[in-house]
């Protein structure tokens, strides 16, 4: 074992719903939740290398598995959101969306991360909103690829994707 890490490395991310009870956890904020490679703690306090091939966006409930088979799940940490209500969600999401803010989206409600600049649009757009700290789930992409990352929707793997979708090219 290397000096560096006190549990096996991980190279297998599996996706929920685990099959296996897992081994521990370990929390994660949403942003740390984007990840190749780095050493992780569990809740335990035991470290490991995650060393994936890609870059992989993380879902609550996935897993590192370990080179000795056990699993680390990850669950998400409790972050400083804000709590985004309104008579037209919808609309309020629409102009989230528009901004490509990250947004965990609610019957009732919306919670976003904490931006100075979305809380005085959205005031101003008539919502209440407040500060919370929860656990932050926010949607994935459309395509079912995880996270969206700025306007390049179609760049590398999903490139091909783009000439069959309207408005995005030939």
């Amino acid at each position: 074992m290397s000096a560096a890490t006190d549990l096996p490395p991980a190279r297998v991310l599996r996706r929920a719903p685990l099959d296996t009870l897992p081994y521990d956890v370990v929390v994660l904020r949403h942003d740390e939740r984007l990840l190749r490679r780095r050493r992780l703690v569990t809740a335990h306090g035991e470290g490991f290398l995650v060393d994936l091939s890609a870059t992989s966006g993380l879902d609550q409930g996935d897993a590192f598995e370990l080179e000795d088979g056990r699993l680390v799940e990850v669950m998400a940490a409790e972050e400083p959101l804000l709590e985004v209500r309104g008579p037209d969600l919808p609309r309020l999401a629409w102009h989230l969306g528009n901004r490509h803010a990250p947004c965990q989206i609610e019957r009732d409600r919306l919670l976003i991360q904490r931006d100075h600049v979305l809380r005085d649009m959205l005031a101003r757009l008539g919502a209440g909103v407040r500060e919370v700290s929860e656990a932050f789930i926010p949607e994935g992409g459309a395509y079912g690829y995880g996270r969206t990352m700025g306007h390049d929707h179609f760049g590398g793997e999903l490139g091909q994707l783009a000439t069959h979708v309207p408005g995005h090219g030939g």
